[in-house]
Protein backbone atom coordinates (compact mmCIF):
# COMPACT_ATOMS: atom_id res chain seq x y z
CA UNK A 1 0.00 0.00 0.00
CA UNK A 2 1.00 3.79 -0.50
CA UNK A 3 1.79 5.58 2.49
CA UNK A 4 -1.61 7.10 2.25
CA UNK A 5 -3.32 4.48 2.15
CA UNK A 6 -1.97 3.27 5.13
CA UNK A 7 -3.33 6.38 6.72
CA UNK A 8 -6.68 5.81 5.74
CA UNK A 9 -6.77 2.41 6.88
CA UNK A 10 -5.61 3.26 10.69
CA UNK A 11 -8.00 6.21 10.59
CA UNK A 12 -10.30 3.27 11.43
CA UNK A 13 -8.56 1.61 13.97
CA UNK A 14 -9.81 3.29 17.20
CA UNK A 15 -11.31 6.90 18.13
CA UNK A 16 -7.47 7.89 19.60
CA UNK A 17 -5.62 7.28 17.04
CA UNK A 18 -8.20 8.52 14.31
CA UNK A 19 -7.77 12.14 16.36
CA UNK A 20 -3.74 12.27 15.97
CA UNK A 21 -3.65 11.49 12.63
CA UNK A 22 -6.51 13.87 12.00
CA UNK A 23 -4.74 16.52 13.36
CA UNK A 24 -1.78 16.26 11.44
CA UNK A 25 -1.73 19.26 8.84
CA UNK A 26 1.66 18.54 7.23
CA UNK A 27 1.67 15.97 4.49
CA UNK A 28 5.32 15.03 4.79
CA UNK A 29 4.67 14.18 8.54
CA UNK A 30 1.47 11.89 7.19
CA UNK A 31 4.52 10.37 4.55
CA UNK A 32 6.87 9.77 7.51
CA UNK A 33 4.72 8.36 9.66
CA UNK A 34 3.74 5.73 7.24
CA UNK A 35 6.10 5.19 4.34
CA UNK A 36 7.30 2.14 5.89
CA UNK A 37 7.63 -0.02 9.31
CA UNK A 38 9.55 -0.10 12.02
CA UNK A 39 12.83 -2.45 11.41
CA UNK A 40 15.76 -4.24 13.89
CA UNK A 41 18.27 -2.57 14.19
CA UNK A 42 21.65 -2.42 16.22
CA UNK A 43 19.00 -1.86 18.87
CA UNK A 44 16.15 -4.12 18.06
CA UNK A 45 12.53 -1.71 17.12
CA UNK A 46 12.84 1.73 17.72
CA UNK A 47 11.21 4.71 16.91
CA UNK A 48 9.13 7.89 17.98
CA UNK A 49 6.15 7.37 19.71
CA UNK A 50 2.82 8.34 17.84
CA UNK A 51 0.41 6.55 15.37
CA UNK A 52 1.45 5.08 12.62
CA UNK A 53 3.28 2.10 11.02
CA UNK A 54 6.89 3.69 11.27
CA UNK A 55 5.99 5.09 14.92
CA UNK A 56 5.87 3.14 18.51
CA UNK A 57 2.35 2.56 19.44
CA UNK A 58 -0.09 -0.49 21.03
CA UNK A 59 -0.52 -1.41 17.24
CA UNK A 60 3.09 -1.74 16.02
CA UNK A 61 3.99 -3.18 19.44
CA UNK A 62 1.09 -5.85 19.10
CA UNK A 63 2.36 -6.45 15.74
CA UNK A 64 6.44 -7.33 16.49
CA UNK A 65 5.17 -9.10 19.83
CA UNK A 66 2.58 -11.30 17.92
CA UNK A 67 5.03 -12.07 14.91
CA UNK A 68 7.62 -12.67 17.71
CA UNK A 69 5.10 -15.23 19.44
CA UNK A 70 4.96 -16.98 16.18
CA UNK A 71 8.53 -17.42 15.80
CA UNK A 72 8.76 -18.71 19.38
CA UNK A 73 5.94 -20.89 18.26
CA UNK A 74 7.78 -22.41 15.55
CA UNK A 75 11.35 -22.79 16.70
CA UNK A 76 10.39 -24.28 20.36
CA UNK A 77 8.95 -27.37 20.95
CA UNK A 78 7.42 -27.36 24.50
CA UNK A 79 6.33 -24.44 27.39
CA UNK A 80 7.62 -21.34 25.97
CA UNK A 81 8.53 -18.76 28.61
CA UNK A 82 8.76 -15.43 28.19
CA UNK A 83 10.80 -12.56 30.47
CA UNK A 84 9.54 -8.30 30.37
CA UNK A 85 10.80 -5.60 31.61
CA UNK A 86 10.48 -1.68 30.90
CA UNK A 87 12.46 1.75 31.97
CA UNK A 88 11.71 4.83 33.16
CA UNK A 89 10.31 6.00 29.89
CA UNK A 90 6.78 7.92 28.62
CA UNK A 91 4.47 4.61 27.56
CA UNK A 92 7.16 1.65 28.36
CA UNK A 93 5.14 0.09 31.01
CA UNK A 94 1.65 0.33 29.04
CA UNK A 95 3.69 -1.17 26.08
CA UNK A 96 5.13 -3.84 28.37
CA UNK A 97 2.06 -4.74 29.62
CA UNK A 98 0.26 -4.76 26.36
CA UNK A 99 2.99 -7.35 25.17
CA UNK A 100 2.38 -9.50 28.35
CA UNK A 101 -1.08 -9.54 27.47
CA UNK A 102 0.03 -11.10 23.83
CA UNK A 103 2.22 -13.12 25.28
CA UNK A 104 -0.12 -14.36 27.48
CA UNK A 105 -3.25 -14.78 24.91
CA UNK A 106 -1.09 -17.07 22.93
CA UNK A 107 -0.25 -19.04 25.77
CA UNK A 108 3.42 -18.38 26.94
CA UNK A 109 3.91 -18.22 30.66
CA UNK A 110 5.05 -15.11 31.25
CA UNK A 111 7.27 -13.16 33.75
CA UNK A 112 7.07 -9.25 33.97
CA UNK A 113 8.90 -6.88 36.93
CA UNK A 114 6.59 -4.98 38.92
CA UNK A 115 8.32 -2.10 38.87
CA UNK A 116 11.25 -0.74 36.01
CA UNK A 117 14.64 -2.01 35.95
CA UNK A 118 17.39 -1.63 34.06
CA UNK A 119 18.61 -3.61 30.21
CA UNK A 120 21.28 -5.88 32.38
CA UNK A 121 18.97 -6.73 34.77
CA UNK A 122 16.59 -8.10 32.07
CA UNK A 123 19.00 -10.08 30.30
CA UNK A 124 19.72 -11.49 33.56
CA UNK A 125 16.58 -12.21 34.20
CA UNK A 126 15.96 -13.91 31.23
CA UNK A 127 18.63 -16.57 31.53
CA UNK A 128 17.99 -16.92 35.38
CA UNK A 129 14.63 -17.69 34.97
CA UNK A 130 14.99 -20.63 32.47
CA UNK A 131 13.00 -18.18 29.76
CA UNK A 132 12.99 -19.13 25.95
CA UNK A 133 12.94 -15.19 24.85
CA UNK A 134 13.25 -11.46 26.96
CA UNK A 135 11.46 -8.19 25.84
CA UNK A 136 12.91 -5.03 27.38
CA UNK A 137 11.05 -1.74 26.69
CA UNK A 138 13.06 1.09 26.18
CA UNK A 139 15.14 3.65 23.43
CA UNK A 140 18.30 3.60 25.47
CA UNK A 141 19.57 6.70 25.47
CA UNK A 142 17.82 8.28 22.69
CA UNK A 143 15.46 11.55 22.97
CA UNK A 144 11.98 11.70 24.89
CA UNK A 145 9.76 11.38 22.00
CA UNK A 146 11.63 7.84 21.34
CA UNK A 147 11.03 4.14 22.89
CA UNK A 148 12.20 0.88 21.39
CA UNK A 149 11.66 -2.83 21.99
CA UNK A 150 14.83 -5.16 22.21
CA UNK A 151 14.51 -8.84 22.09
CA UNK A 152 16.57 -11.08 23.82
CA UNK A 153 17.71 -15.11 23.56
CA UNK A 154 17.78 -17.33 25.94
CA UNK A 155 20.93 -16.91 26.73
CA UNK A 156 20.44 -12.90 27.70
CA UNK A 157 21.97 -11.91 24.31
CA UNK A 158 20.15 -9.57 21.90
CA UNK A 159 18.30 -10.93 18.65
CA UNK A 160 21.23 -10.95 16.32
CA UNK A 161 21.48 -11.10 12.77
CA UNK A 162 19.88 -14.70 12.18
CA UNK A 163 16.92 -14.40 14.71
CA UNK A 164 16.41 -10.72 13.93
CA UNK A 165 16.03 -11.74 9.96
CA UNK A 166 13.44 -15.11 10.98
CA UNK A 167 11.42 -12.73 13.54
CA UNK A 168 10.86 -10.09 11.15
CA UNK A 169 9.85 -12.02 8.55
CA UNK A 170 7.20 -13.45 10.87
CA UNK A 171 6.14 -10.03 12.45
CA UNK A 172 6.06 -8.60 8.64
CA UNK A 173 2.77 -11.75 7.64
CA UNK A 174 0.63 -9.86 10.48
CA UNK A 175 -0.93 -7.56 7.60
CA UNK A 176 -3.89 -7.52 9.87
CA UNK A 177 -4.02 -5.62 12.80
CA UNK A 178 -7.33 -6.62 13.36
CA UNK A 179 -6.27 -9.65 14.05
CA UNK A 180 -3.73 -9.22 17.08
CA UNK A 181 -4.66 -9.96 20.49
CA UNK A 182 -4.98 -7.26 22.78
CA UNK A 183 -5.46 -9.57 25.93
CA UNK A 184 -6.61 -7.77 28.81
CA UNK A 185 -6.71 -10.71 30.99
CA UNK A 186 -3.48 -12.09 33.70
CA UNK A 187 -3.99 -15.63 33.08
CA UNK A 188 -0.15 -16.91 32.75
CA UNK A 189 1.29 -13.84 34.32
CA UNK A 190 4.09 -13.87 37.14
CA UNK A 191 5.42 -10.14 38.55
CA UNK A 192 8.62 -10.52 39.04
CA UNK A 193 9.88 -9.61 42.64
CA UNK A 194 12.74 -8.28 44.26
CA UNK A 195 14.38 -11.63 44.90
CA UNK A 196 15.53 -11.64 41.23
CA UNK A 197 17.03 -8.33 41.36
CA UNK A 198 18.57 -8.99 44.22
CA UNK A 199 20.71 -11.95 42.46
CA UNK A 200 21.22 -10.11 39.84
CA UNK A 201 23.02 -7.59 42.31
CA UNK A 202 24.99 -10.48 43.60
CA UNK A 203 25.99 -11.53 40.12
CA UNK A 204 27.14 -7.80 39.63
CA UNK A 205 29.42 -8.09 42.98
CA UNK A 206 31.22 -11.05 42.41
CA UNK A 207 33.06 -8.75 40.01
CA UNK A 208 34.30 -6.64 42.42
CA UNK A 209 37.88 -6.24 41.58
CA UNK A 210 39.29 -3.47 45.02
CA UNK A 211 37.16 -2.83 47.98
CA UNK A 212 40.15 -0.71 50.06
CA UNK A 213 38.95 2.45 52.08
CA UNK A 214 39.18 5.39 50.19
CA UNK A 215 38.63 8.85 50.49
CA UNK A 216 37.50 9.41 46.62
CA UNK A 217 34.29 11.43 46.64
CA UNK A 218 31.54 10.45 43.80
CA UNK A 219 28.30 12.26 42.49
CA UNK A 220 26.05 10.17 40.53
CA UNK A 221 23.16 11.18 38.63
CA UNK A 222 20.79 7.99 37.24
CA UNK A 223 19.68 10.89 34.49
CA UNK A 224 15.70 10.37 35.43
CA UNK A 225 16.15 6.34 34.45
CA UNK A 226 16.32 2.78 36.15
CA UNK A 227 20.04 3.24 37.79
CA UNK A 228 19.25 4.93 41.00
CA UNK A 229 18.72 1.54 43.38
CA UNK A 230 21.09 -1.03 41.39
CA UNK A 231 24.15 1.21 40.83
CA UNK A 232 23.48 3.12 44.42
CA UNK A 233 23.65 -1.14 45.84
CA UNK A 234 26.91 -1.66 44.16
CA UNK A 235 28.39 1.81 45.88
CA UNK A 236 27.67 0.82 49.18
CA UNK A 237 30.09 2.00 51.28
CA UNK A 238 31.38 4.43 49.29
CA UNK A 239 31.20 8.54 49.71
CA UNK A 240 28.08 9.21 47.06
CA UNK A 241 26.00 11.98 46.61
CA UNK A 242 23.47 11.53 44.59
CA UNK A 243 21.81 14.55 41.93
CA UNK A 244 18.02 14.99 43.79
CA UNK A 245 16.49 17.14 40.82
CA UNK A 246 17.76 13.96 38.36
CA UNK A 247 17.38 10.71 41.07
CA UNK A 248 13.21 9.72 40.58
CA UNK A 249 11.98 8.85 36.89
CA UNK A 250 10.79 11.02 34.65
CA UNK A 251 9.73 9.64 31.09
CA UNK A 252 10.27 13.86 29.74
CA UNK A 253 14.22 13.90 31.35
CA UNK A 254 13.17 17.89 32.58
CA UNK A 255 16.44 18.60 33.37
CA UNK A 256 18.14 17.54 30.05
CA UNK A 257 18.16 18.35 26.73
CA UNK A 258 19.03 14.47 26.03
CA UNK A 259 19.15 12.08 28.38
CA UNK A 260 22.51 10.86 26.64
CA UNK A 261 25.78 10.56 28.99
CA UNK A 262 27.72 10.67 25.97
CA UNK A 263 26.40 14.36 25.27
CA UNK A 264 28.43 16.82 27.10
CA UNK A 265 25.13 18.41 28.80
CA UNK A 266 23.53 15.76 30.08
CA UNK A 267 25.93 15.48 33.15
CA UNK A 268 25.94 19.59 33.78
CA UNK A 269 24.04 19.56 36.69
CA UNK A 270 25.96 17.11 38.36
CA UNK A 271 29.06 18.86 37.62
CA UNK A 272 27.97 21.93 38.99
CA UNK A 273 27.26 19.74 42.28
CA UNK A 274 30.45 17.70 42.15
CA UNK A 275 31.83 21.97 42.17
CA UNK A 276 29.98 22.35 45.55
CA UNK A 277 31.19 19.57 47.11
CA UNK A 278 34.77 18.91 46.07
CA UNK A 279 33.97 15.74 44.19
CA UNK A 280 36.39 13.38 42.91
CA UNK A 281 34.16 11.98 39.93
CA UNK A 282 31.11 12.19 38.68
CA UNK A 283 29.03 9.36 37.31
CA UNK A 284 26.04 9.67 34.89
CA UNK A 285 23.72 6.35 33.38
CA UNK A 286 21.41 6.23 31.02
CA UNK A 287 17.69 5.86 31.26
CA UNK A 288 18.22 2.28 30.46
CA UNK A 289 21.47 1.73 32.84
CA UNK A 290 23.30 0.14 29.73
CA UNK A 291 25.57 3.34 29.47
CA UNK A 292 27.84 5.31 31.82
CA UNK A 293 29.15 8.62 31.10
CA UNK A 294 32.05 10.00 33.57
CA UNK A 295 34.07 13.28 34.47
CA UNK A 296 36.65 13.71 36.63
CA UNK A 297 38.09 16.35 38.80
CA UNK A 298 41.30 17.73 37.18
CA UNK A 299 42.71 20.41 39.63
CA UNK A 300 39.59 23.45 39.81
CA UNK A 301 37.64 21.85 36.55
CA UNK A 302 36.08 18.47 35.23
CA UNK A 303 37.21 16.53 32.23
CA UNK A 304 34.74 14.84 31.01
CA UNK A 305 35.99 11.32 29.15
CA UNK A 306 34.82 9.81 25.80
CA UNK A 307 33.92 6.19 25.99
CA UNK A 308 37.07 5.13 24.04
CA UNK A 309 38.84 6.98 27.45
CA UNK A 310 37.23 5.18 29.82
CA UNK A 311 37.52 1.73 28.09
CA UNK A 312 40.83 2.10 28.34
CA UNK A 313 40.90 2.77 31.38
CA UNK A 314 39.15 -0.07 32.51
CA UNK A 315 40.86 -2.68 30.51
CA UNK A 316 43.89 -1.77 32.29
CA UNK A 317 42.52 -1.85 35.69
CA UNK A 318 40.23 -4.69 35.02
CA UNK A 319 43.30 -6.65 33.83
CA UNK A 320 46.03 -5.75 36.22
CA UNK A 321 43.67 -6.65 38.90
CA UNK A 322 42.41 -10.15 37.28
CA UNK A 323 46.66 -10.59 36.09
CA UNK A 324 47.03 -14.20 38.02
CA UNK A 325 44.20 -15.51 36.62
CA UNK A 326 44.78 -14.85 32.69
CA UNK A 327 45.42 -17.51 30.74
CA UNK A 328 45.75 -17.94 26.64
CA UNK A 329 42.03 -18.23 26.14
CA UNK A 330 41.75 -15.01 27.83
CA UNK A 331 39.55 -12.22 25.46
CA UNK A 332 38.74 -8.92 25.16
CA UNK A 333 35.89 -7.80 22.74
CA UNK A 334 34.92 -4.83 21.08
CA UNK A 335 33.50 -3.17 17.99
CA UNK A 336 35.24 -2.30 14.84
CA UNK A 337 34.65 1.71 15.43
CA UNK A 338 36.16 1.55 18.75
CA UNK A 339 39.67 2.74 19.29
CA UNK A 340 42.71 0.49 19.36
CA UNK A 341 43.81 1.74 22.30
CA UNK A 342 41.88 -0.73 25.13
CA UNK A 343 43.18 -3.38 22.18
CA UNK A 344 46.20 -2.80 22.67
CA UNK A 345 46.57 -2.71 26.27
CA UNK A 346 44.57 -5.39 26.10
CA UNK A 347 47.29 -7.50 23.79
CA UNK A 348 50.05 -6.17 26.39
CA UNK A 349 48.61 -8.75 28.85
CA UNK A 350 48.69 -11.28 26.46
CA UNK A 351 44.63 -11.03 25.69
CA UNK A 352 43.34 -12.07 22.31
CA UNK A 353 41.39 -9.49 20.68
CA UNK A 354 37.97 -10.21 18.77
CA UNK A 355 36.28 -7.34 16.73
CA UNK A 356 32.61 -7.49 16.12
CA UNK A 357 30.21 -4.91 14.44
CA UNK A 358 28.50 -2.03 15.86
CA UNK A 359 25.84 -3.15 18.80
CA UNK A 360 26.43 -5.22 21.77
CA UNK A 361 24.53 -7.85 20.78
CA UNK A 362 27.35 -8.97 18.81
CA UNK A 363 29.70 -8.69 21.87
CA UNK A 364 26.95 -10.80 23.70
CA UNK A 365 27.13 -13.16 20.92
CA UNK A 366 30.98 -13.54 21.32
CA UNK A 367 30.04 -14.89 24.93
CA UNK A 368 27.38 -17.26 24.29
CA UNK A 369 29.91 -19.23 21.08
CA UNK A 370 32.92 -19.29 23.84
CA UNK A 371 30.87 -20.88 26.04
CA UNK A 372 29.68 -22.89 23.64
CA UNK A 373 33.27 -24.11 21.83
CA UNK A 374 35.38 -23.52 25.24
CA UNK A 375 38.19 -22.11 23.13
CA UNK A 376 38.13 -18.63 24.72
CA UNK A 377 37.23 -17.09 28.01
CA UNK A 378 35.55 -13.83 28.20
CA UNK A 379 37.13 -10.88 30.37
CA UNK A 380 36.16 -7.81 29.43
CA UNK A 381 33.83 -6.12 26.08
CA UNK A 382 33.31 -2.78 25.18
CA UNK A 383 32.28 0.06 22.60
CA UNK A 384 32.71 3.52 22.01
CA UNK A 385 29.67 4.55 22.82
CA UNK A 386 30.27 4.20 26.79
CA UNK A 387 28.59 0.86 26.74
CA UNK A 388 31.27 -1.60 29.16
CA UNK A 389 30.48 -5.51 30.23
CA UNK A 390 32.74 -7.27 32.68
CA UNK A 391 31.83 -10.86 33.54
CA UNK A 392 28.85 -12.76 32.08
CA UNK A 393 26.38 -12.46 34.10
CA UNK A 394 24.51 -10.47 31.52
CA UNK A 395 25.29 -10.44 27.57
CA UNK A 396 24.24 -6.73 27.29
CA UNK A 397 26.28 -3.27 28.22
CA UNK A 398 25.72 -3.31 31.76
CA UNK A 399 26.64 0.10 33.42
CA UNK A 400 25.86 -1.33 36.94
CA UNK A 401 28.88 -3.73 36.51
CA UNK A 402 30.72 -0.56 35.22
CA UNK A 403 29.99 1.97 37.83
CA UNK A 404 30.65 -0.51 40.31
CA UNK A 405 34.12 -0.55 38.76
CA UNK A 406 34.58 2.80 37.61
CA UNK A 407 34.45 4.26 41.03
CA UNK A 408 36.90 1.01 42.69
CA UNK A 409 38.95 2.28 39.77
CA UNK A 410 39.32 5.68 40.76
CA UNK A 411 39.19 4.67 44.45
CA UNK A 412 42.77 2.54 43.64
CA UNK A 413 44.13 5.09 41.86
CA UNK A 414 43.60 7.60 44.52
CA UNK A 415 45.30 5.43 47.17
CA UNK A 416 48.44 5.70 45.15
CA UNK A 417 48.07 9.59 44.75
CA UNK A 418 46.72 9.94 41.30
CA UNK A 419 43.85 10.68 39.33
CA UNK A 420 41.56 9.06 36.50
CA UNK A 421 43.55 12.14 34.32
CA UNK A 422 46.87 10.77 35.58
CA UNK A 423 45.84 7.42 35.02
CA UNK A 424 45.22 8.65 31.41
CA UNK A 425 48.64 9.93 30.51
CA UNK A 426 49.94 7.31 31.99
CA UNK A 427 48.38 4.90 29.40
CA UNK A 428 49.63 7.31 26.59
CA UNK A 429 53.10 7.82 27.65
CA UNK A 430 53.36 4.28 27.30
CA UNK A 431 50.72 3.40 24.49
CA UNK A 432 51.04 6.73 22.38
CA UNK A 433 47.84 9.62 21.83
CA UNK A 434 44.92 8.72 20.72
CA UNK A 435 42.07 11.42 19.48
CA UNK A 436 38.54 10.06 19.15
CA UNK A 437 35.80 12.05 17.54
CA UNK A 438 31.67 11.47 16.44
CA UNK A 439 29.68 13.54 14.09
CA UNK A 440 25.76 12.46 13.47
CA UNK A 441 24.40 14.30 11.01
CA UNK A 442 20.55 13.90 11.33
CA UNK A 443 18.46 13.93 8.33
CA UNK A 444 15.06 13.04 9.06
CA UNK A 445 11.86 11.36 7.05
CA UNK A 446 12.17 9.33 3.72
CA UNK A 447 14.24 12.47 1.93
CA UNK A 448 16.60 11.97 4.52
CA UNK A 449 16.44 7.86 4.49
CA UNK A 450 17.74 8.14 0.66
CA UNK A 451 20.16 10.57 1.43
CA UNK A 452 21.77 8.67 3.60
CA UNK A 453 21.93 5.97 0.99
CA UNK A 454 23.30 8.22 -1.24
CA UNK A 455 25.82 9.70 1.12
CA UNK A 456 26.62 6.45 1.53
CA UNK A 457 27.25 5.55 -2.45
CA UNK A 458 29.34 8.62 -2.67
CA UNK A 459 31.89 7.13 0.16
CA UNK A 460 32.11 3.76 -1.08
CA UNK A 461 33.09 5.79 -4.98
CA UNK A 462 35.90 7.97 -3.91
CA UNK A 463 37.20 5.15 -1.92
CA UNK A 464 41.40 5.61 -0.87
CA UNK A 465 40.97 9.43 -3.05
CA UNK A 466 38.50 10.34 -0.02
CA UNK A 467 41.68 12.12 0.97
CA UNK A 468 45.77 11.92 1.24
CA UNK A 469 47.30 8.63 3.35
CA UNK A 470 43.97 5.98 2.95
CA UNK A 471 45.73 2.42 2.96
CA UNK A 472 42.99 0.68 2.92
CA UNK A 473 38.79 0.59 2.76
CA UNK A 474 37.26 -2.05 4.44
CA UNK A 475 33.42 -2.35 3.27
CA UNK A 476 31.50 -4.69 5.82
CA UNK A 477 28.32 -4.79 3.53
CA UNK A 478 30.80 -7.21 1.43
CA UNK A 479 31.05 -9.80 4.42
CA UNK A 480 34.02 -9.43 6.54
CA UNK A 481 35.83 -12.67 8.35
CA UNK A 482 32.62 -13.93 9.81
CA UNK A 483 31.13 -10.67 10.66
CA UNK A 484 27.66 -10.14 8.96
CA UNK A 485 27.29 -7.92 6.38
CA UNK A 486 26.51 -4.33 7.56
CA UNK A 487 26.43 -0.90 5.57
CA UNK A 488 29.53 0.14 7.20
CA UNK A 489 32.78 1.79 5.30
CA UNK A 490 36.28 1.95 7.35
CA UNK A 491 38.97 4.09 5.89
CA UNK A 492 42.54 3.02 7.58
CA UNK A 493 45.41 5.57 6.77
CA UNK A 494 49.21 4.88 7.03
CA UNK A 495 49.51 6.28 10.44
CA UNK A 496 47.09 4.55 12.27
CA UNK A 497 44.40 6.56 11.44
CA UNK A 498 40.96 5.22 10.68
CA UNK A 499 37.57 7.24 9.99
CA UNK A 500 34.27 4.81 9.76
CA UNK A 501 31.23 5.97 8.06
CA UNK A 502 27.41 4.01 8.97
CA UNK A 503 24.26 4.81 8.89
CA UNK A 504 22.49 4.67 12.95
CA UNK A 505 20.26 1.69 13.37
CA UNK A 506 18.21 3.64 15.43
CA UNK A 507 17.78 7.25 14.74
CA UNK A 508 17.83 8.71 10.90
CA UNK A 509 21.42 9.52 11.15
CA UNK A 510 24.56 8.84 9.11
CA UNK A 511 27.20 8.36 11.76
CA UNK A 512 31.11 9.33 10.60
CA UNK A 513 33.50 7.90 13.61
CA UNK A 514 37.47 9.21 13.66
CA UNK A 515 40.32 7.73 15.32
CA UNK A 516 43.85 9.53 15.15
CA UNK A 517 47.07 8.35 16.58
CA UNK A 518 49.57 10.63 16.75
CA UNK A 519 52.64 11.42 19.44
CA UNK A 520 50.46 14.52 21.23
CA UNK A 521 47.16 15.72 21.40
CA UNK A 522 48.19 18.78 19.36
CA UNK A 523 49.77 16.98 16.38
CA UNK A 524 46.19 14.83 16.26
CA UNK A 525 44.00 17.76 16.92
CA UNK A 526 45.05 19.16 13.64
CA UNK A 527 45.27 15.76 11.94
CA UNK A 528 41.61 15.57 13.23
CA UNK A 529 40.75 18.79 11.86
CA UNK A 530 42.21 18.13 8.50
CA UNK A 531 40.30 15.25 8.29
CA UNK A 532 36.53 16.52 9.34
CA UNK A 533 37.21 19.41 7.10
CA UNK A 534 36.97 16.76 4.08
CA UNK A 535 34.27 14.87 5.46
CA UNK A 536 32.02 18.04 6.03
CA UNK A 537 33.01 19.70 2.82
CA UNK A 538 33.40 17.60 0.29
CA UNK A 539 30.64 15.03 1.04
CA UNK A 540 28.17 16.05 4.03
CA UNK A 541 27.71 19.93 3.40
CA UNK A 542 23.78 19.65 3.29
CA UNK A 543 23.00 18.69 6.29
CA UNK A 544 24.49 19.73 10.32
CA UNK A 545 26.22 17.50 12.22
CA UNK A 546 24.72 17.34 16.03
Amino acid sequence: MTYKEKYNEWLKFDEETRIELEAITDEKEIEDRFYKDLEFGTGGLRGIMGAGSNRMNKYTVGKATLGLANYLKSKTDGEIKIALAYDSRNNSAFFAKTAAGIFASCGFKVFIYETLVPVPVLSFTTKFLGCTAGVMITASHNPKEYNGYKVYDANGCQFCTEDAKAAIGFINQITDYSSIPFFEGYENITYIGENVLSEFCKAVKTQSLYEEKSDLKIVYTPLHGTGNIPVRRMLEGMDVTVVKEQELPDGNFSTVRSPNPEEKDALTIAIQKAKEIGADLVLGTDPDCDRVGIAVRDGDDYVLFTGNQTGALLVKFVLTMKKPTLSEKSTLVKTIVTSELGANIGRSFGLQVEETLTGFKYIGDKINKFEKTGEKDFVIGYEESYGYLVGTHARDKDAVVSSMLICQMAAWYKNQGKTLVDALNEIYDEFGYYLDSLDSFVLKGKDGAEKIQSLMANFREKGKSLFDGIDEVIDYSVGIRDLPKENVLKFICNDGTWIAVRPSGTEPKIKVYYSVQALSRQEAQKRLESIKKVIEESLINTSCPT
